[in-house]
């Protein structure tokens, strides 16, 4: 094991941080040969079966391509839980486990209804319905694709998400089943001239219908979702959003000018400015 361990960090390094290196490695060892992170340090010296051997040899070939190791092996972790993930759909981020702690944590009502929009993989409403099994959840998303990973992962964790095929920039056009306690998004906010700050692996193989808004238009999901929202929060309501670091100020005033209460924003453990809160009252 331990020269596969060193061909692996041989042929990564220079392409990939030595940290980012070494999460890649564990996640291989999982993957491929069901090793625990405790496994994986602990049997170094046993032997690898060459077909499990040209397995990760693969998997190696790819990530030098910069294929993100989550595509690759169809699966990433999300607040502790398993989720399939295909380039039809974002890999989710630290930063949406943060926005998804968020709720569970300050959710006081036993039985909510939950809005998420842009569900991709799934992730936040699944993550959401686990967390508050009585509430009912539903997602919408503009990707067929999307909503088919979706409902995968809920089957897989045996949770119902109502799942909605429509555009939310175009609201006004679907029919709504009912109003919601909580609505929360982490739609497209990054701008294209902020491209040249990603990582070849996200530009390359990441949806970026998922990712990219107009410079020019920067905050028309938000826009939009706080339109939508006026329309279909309960009283008390409150709507959750990540949110790009640039626009912390702009945010707090669009959510202010709409009527708005209680605004929180928070940073993510990097000290950015990632999610914001605000009551509908």
């Amino acid at each position: 094991m331990q020269t596969l361990i060193d061909y692996i960090r041989k042929e990564l390094t220079g392409i990939y941080p030595d940290r980012e290196i070494r999460s890649i490695e564990a996640m291989i060892f999982e993957h491929v040969m069901n090793y625990s992170r405790i496994d994986f340090l602990l049997k170094r010296s046993e032997p690898i079966p060459p077909q499990k051997r040209k397995e990760i040899e693969e998997i190696v070939e790819k990530l030098k391509s910069h294929q993100p190791i989550q595509y690759i092996l169809g699966v990433t972790d999300f607040y502790g839980l398993k989720f399939k993930v295909t380039p039809a759909v974002l890999i989710p981020r630290p930063e949406t486990e943060e926005l998804v702690d968020w709720i569970l944590k300050t959710n006081k009502l036993p039985f909510p209804f939950i809005l998420d929009i842009g569900a991709g993989s799934g992730c936040i409403p699944v993550t959401l319905k686990k967390g508050i099994p009585e509430a009912a959840v539903s997602a919408v998303d503009i990707s067929k694709e999307a909503l088919e990973i979706a409902t995968f992962n809920s089957e897989q964790h045996e949770v119902f998400i109502h799942l909605i095929h429509a555009d939310i920039l175009e609201w006004e056009n679907q029919e709504w089943p009912s109003k919601y306690d909580i609505i929360v998004s982490n739609p497209p906010y990054v701008r294209h001239l902020e491209k040249e700050q990603m990582k070849r692996n996200v530009l390359e193989h990441e949806p970026h219908l998922a990712l990219f808004v107009d410079d020019d238009n920067a905050l028309i999901f938000y826009r939009k979702i706080i339109e939508f929202s006026k329309k279909h929060l309960n009283l008390g309501g409150q709507l959750y959003f990540e949110i790009n670091e640039a626009f912390g100020s702009q945010m707090i005033r669009l959510l202010e000018t709409n009527g708005f209460k209680e605004i929180e924003m928070r940073k993510d453990l990097s000290g950015k400015d990632r999610m914001i809160r605000g009551t509908w009252i």
